[in-house]
């Protein structure tokens, strides 16, 4: 007899528990709760010198390892895995990171994508209907993100934490807060610098 297990990986807990309710009695519904993998934490983990290729790591937490374990486990008993990650730019990188976690491939084809905004029987037994294949425009526009803020952050956040004086644990710099900051610094050099000027006005005489 073939085996026709499915693995159905959402992000949440949660979602999972209900999930199992609305599914055939083949699926087994597993949750990664969020990102499994990701750039390791105390180095740079980006190589400029090669296209800004990242470098990914399983996240190093007890939980995580435990969750790791189990998603193998219940891979290894599967002839089938839906990626059922959120429907958003973290989901779908979240689904190639468990794509490349189980598969061990970076190029993900098969069709076993599943997103819903709703987490209803109809919703999800509808969203097997319309598989695709992981958005890999999505995946990038998020490892984007994720390098950018990395490459700012990991530089320029130690220097909020040496020169700012604060009660506030885990002062960070990345993409928006830097952006942010120098905007916020460039129009109080417009404030300082600014010098009055008499105005007058020539219909009614006054300063």
């Amino acid at each position: 007899m073939s085996n026709n297990k499915v693995l159905f990986l959402v992000e949440s807990g949660k979602k999972a528990q209900k999930i199992k309710t609305f599914l055939p009695s083949n699926y087994i519904v597993e949750a990664s709760y969020g990102h499994i993998i990701d750039l390791k934490k105390k180095e740079l983990s980006i190589d400029v010198n090669d296209n800004f290729k990242p470098t990914y790591k399983i996240v190093e937490d007890a939980s995580n390892k435990k969750t790791v374990s189990k998603i193998r486990e219940a891979f290894k008993k599967c002839s089938e895995v839906i990626f059922a990650a959120d429907d958003d730019r973290e989901g779908e990188a979240i689904a190639w990171h468990l794509h490349r976690l189980l598969y061990k491939n970076d190029n993900p084809t098969k069709y076993n994508r599943v997103v819903f905004n709703e987490i209803s029987k109809n919703a999800v037994l509808k969203s097997l209907e319309n598989k695709r294949q992981i958005d890999m425009n999505l995946v990038n526009a998020q490892q984007a993100r994720r390098i950018l803020d990395r490459l700012v952050g990991f530089k320029w956040s130690p220097l909020l934490w040496k020169y700012i004086d604060t009660s506030e644990k885990g002062l960070s710099a990345g993409r928006c807060q830097s952006a942010v900051l120098l905007l916020l610094s460039e129009h109080q050099r417009k404030i300082n610098d600014y010098v009055a000027e008499f105005k007058y006005d020539l219909k009614s005489g006054t300063i």
